[in-house]
């Protein structure tokens, strides 16, 4: 018997940096919730509440083959994921536009041309990832995400995990969370936030049905939980929905890049950064993201 199985093809903007989706979804070398083999990604992730596997094709040029695991009669909902997912909907021509004369990002434009922000496959994977990766660097923070996933994710036939559920977060007692190393205000805080997302104070994914994303009420949202500041609640918007007017001047990287942008001596401060970042209004966190990806002597990360 065929297994059910829902497929739609993309037709892809001309300047898509497919590479940067690939790499974003191979962060994790063991594979434990995403593979990427070639031109291939599978994610295990929850579709309307049901586990399975999304699968994006990038082998044909200028497009890409999305396939789920089950049926899905209406791919409306579904279409509406995958552009999202892969960035489509993001105003990346806005920055040009509004700001392509000025040298700075003229230099920045010109190095990543087409530069998107790959999503993560849901606002609360985005929340969690953001969570836990505040204060250490991206290696350690995929181990506990790994370790977070392979506790409490829910398992596909194939050996993957789909990224916990609000409600496995909240079936986990305190101690099984500090033994995926998380600190104990780093599990205080994802609970905090299941609870308010499985009580409706954080409809997250309803949020992310709705077009454009209501901005302002998710930053609302995500600030009454203790323990997601500014910081935490810009990364959510970039990679949960596709906000690209967060300031990250927070962000350590962001900082020194911006000092090697510029040529200065050291990492500017926040407040610097902050008010660089400033002039380009409704593009800071693209910006950001421009600078996260400056070529520089080491490997690129995705953060």
């Amino acid at each position: 018997m065929t297994e059910p199985r829902t497929a739609l093809r993309l037709t892809l903007p001309a300047d898509y940096r497919h590479t940067d989706v690939l790499r974003f979804y191979a962060r994790d070398r063991e594979q434990v919730s995403e593979r990427t083999t070639g031109q291939r990604i599978e994610k295990a992730l929850h579709w309307q509440g049901h586990p399975t596997l999304l699968q994006l094709d990038f082998s044909e040029p200028g497009s890409v083959l999305a396939q789920l695991s089950i049926a899905e009669p209406d791919t409306t909902a579904l279409l509406h994921y995958l552009r999202n997912l892969l960035g489509l909907n993001q105003d990346i021509d806005g920055l040009r536009i509004a700001h392509g004369a000025h040298a700075e990002i003229a230099r920045l434009l010109k190095q990543t041309p087409g530069l998107r922000m790959p999503q993560s496959a849901s606002p609360f994977e985005a929340a969690c990832w953001a969570v836990i990766g505040q204060m250490i660097s991206v290696e350690a923070a995929i181990s506990v995400r790994r370790r977070v996933i392979r506790a409490l994710g829910t398992p596909l036939a194939n050996g993957m995990h789909c990224h916990p559920q609000p409600s496995a977060l909240l079936g986990a007692s305190p101690d099984e969370l500090r033994s995926c190393g998380l600190s104990a205000s780093k599990a205080a805080t994802l609970i905090r936030l299941a609870e308010a997302v499985e009580n409706n104070q954080l409809p997250l994914d309803t949020w992310a049905a709705t077009t454009p994303s209501p901005t302002a009420a998710i930053a609302e949202g995500l600030a009454s939980i203790k323990g997601i500041g500014p910081w935490t609640q810009s990364y959510i918007l970039l990679r949960g929905y596709g906000v690209l007017d967060g300031s990250m001047h927070g962000d350590v990287v962001v900082r020194k890049r911006l000092g090697s942008l510029l040529n200065l001596p050291e990492a500017p401060d926040q407040a610097f950064t902050q008010q660089w970042l400033a002039q380009f209004g409704s593009w800071k966190a693209l910006v950001a993201a421009h600078l996260w990806a400056m070529p520089i002597d080491a490997q690129a990360k995705d953060y």
